[in-house]
């Protein structure tokens, strides 16, 4: 009768580590990954609560429009997967591909001039570099490597 109780009290409590491990995938809903984000950079670039409420905003802002054109060029990559893809299409597709690109750079520039009228460039800077690491800590991360550490 121990030893049932014993294997009940066991499995019972590796049952939540379990459901709590996921295989290691985690899924963030938007909102989370973008607080996290958001902590992040906040800490990172040394940004004043009131900073971080007049930049983030904005800063979504321009994910959400370069979440677009992302959005529009993996579709035209699709389309080269069907097998009966005319040459022309294919660079009609590249060109496609391309002006998303050209048009994502574009508003990187427009958003750095907001971003200027808000921020020091010292500042945008280092927000740049804590982005860049953000994304390199999540890579780290889905690949599971355990040793990372965000507060590097």
């Amino acid at each position: 009768m121990r030893k049932i109780a014993f294997l009940i009290v066991l499995i019972c409590g590796f049952i939540p580590l379990l459901w709590a491990s996921d295989n290691g995938q985690q899924k963030l809903t938007r909102q989370e990954f973008r607080a996290r984000q958001q902590s992040f950079i906040t800490e990172r670039a040394g940004l004043t609560a009131e900073e971080a409420s007049k930049f983030f905003p904005l800063y979504f802002e321009l994910q959400d429009r370069k979440k677009e054109l992302n959005g529009e060029a993996w579709k035209l990559m699709r389309e080269g997967r069907e097998k009966d893809t005319a040459e022309d299409r294919y660079g009609e597709i590249m060109e496609g591909v391309l002006d998303a690109r050209i048009e994502s750079d574009k508003l990187e520039k427009e958003y750095l001039k907001k971003f200027q009228k808000i921020l020091s460039n010292k500042k945008i800077y280092l927000i740049q570099r804590a982005e860049m690491r953000f994304h390199r800590e999540l890579l780290k991360g889905m690949k599971g490597d355990k040793s990372h550490n965000p507060k590097k």
